[in-house]
């Protein structure tokens, strides 16, 4: 007995170094945000070259690389209509996304609908705009596991090795978390261990070189890769899909210079009304951009309700 749990552990401090020295190697490490300026990119932008940046950050629903490519013609875009240079903000945590919208850091961020909640009560972070996909502002959460996994359902996985993608994600950490308390089980002591990839598509990549058990990510993520580059998904498979969640906005700073929200709101609201931005919101799966309702995202703070106090009772008396 005492030979066989020496082995497990010697499998499980394997299986952390092989994913801190692998899919988190060079990303988990990187201190400097990545900053990339679209409006260069191009010589036919016309924004003057002493003006002021706006800067925009993304929280890292998908990895810093994949980030740049998903996000690189439709900054061009917004540079061009605002007629000024557009630089691109990033850091590992959304936590890290929201403390820079706080501190009026950034002018605008594409950010997890929970870190919205949780911004939006803890600073006043304001919604700009909401994208529109498969003609609902709404998304799910998946549950996912390898494609020859036994598993069926989460219970299934009790015991297991899981991936969650951050703290402050819905779809990707409370999400499962709720669902669990619907089961009759505590988060805190379901999984035989969890951890955070910090990005959906290397959660999806986890599960499918079998380094976890199951994962829960964004369907939108999920959905668009498995749309364009299927080297992943193909190898995992949805066994819980959640119920619609009102879709990760695009918000601003309750400080923002009104003048510059409006200005970007209103390219966003019209983005699908031209060719150029038809085509640049057709490559991301989106039909459209439109006017958010905080009401959108209730279901969400009940949620975090729920979890929380099943997580507080949970505790040891002090």
């Amino acid at each position: 007995m005492r030979a066989r749990k020496k082995m497990v552990l010697f499998f499980t401090i394997l299986l952390l170094s092989v994913l801190s020295f692998g899919i988190f190697n060079g990303y988990l490490n990187a201190e400097e945000p990545l900053k990339v300026d679209f409006a260069k990119r191009s010589n036919d932008i016309g924004a003057a070259s002493d003006s002021e940046p706006v800067r925009i950050a993304v929280a890292a629903i998908v990895s810093p690389e994949e980030t740049s490519r998903f996000y690189q013609d439709m900054f061009d875009y917004i540079s061009k209509r605002i007629d000024a240079p557009v630089e691109l903000v990033q850091r590992k945590t959304y936590q890290e996304i929201n403390d820079l919208i706080r501190r009026n850091s950034v002018d605008v961020a594409f950010i997890c609908s929970l870190a919205y909640v949780e911004g939006h009560q803890q600073f006043g972070m304001e919604l700009l705009a909401v994208p529109v996909v498969n003609g609902a502002p709404v998304y799910y959460s998946y549950i996912i596991v390898p494609k020859d996994s036994p598993a069926t359902s989460l219970r299934d996985l009790k015991g297991k090795v899981f991936a969650y993608s951050d703290p402050l994600s819905n779809s990707g950490k409370l999400s499962p978390e709720y669902l669990l308390t619907q089961i009759g089980a505590n988060p805190m002591n379901f999984f035989g261990m969890t951890f955070f990839t910090y990005s959906h598509d290397k959660s999806i990549q986890a599960v499918a070189e079998k380094m976890v058990d199951g994962a829960a990510v964004d369907s939108l993520v999920w959905d668009y890769k498995d749309a364009t580059n299927a080297k992943f998904t193909s190898k995992t498979k949805i066994i819980s899909k959640s119920l619609p969640y009102g879709i990760p906005p695009v918000v601003v700073s309750k400080d923002v210079n009104p003048v510059l929200k409006e200005k970007i709101r209103k390219v966003f609201l019209q983005m699908h009304e031209d060719a150029e931005g038809q085509a640049i919101l057709k490559s991301l799966r989106i039909d459209r951009f439109a006017q958010a309702d905080d009401h959108q995202y209730d279901s969400i703070r009940e949620m975090s309700s729920v979890v929380k106090g099943v997580i507080e009772s949970s505790k040891p008396n002090q």
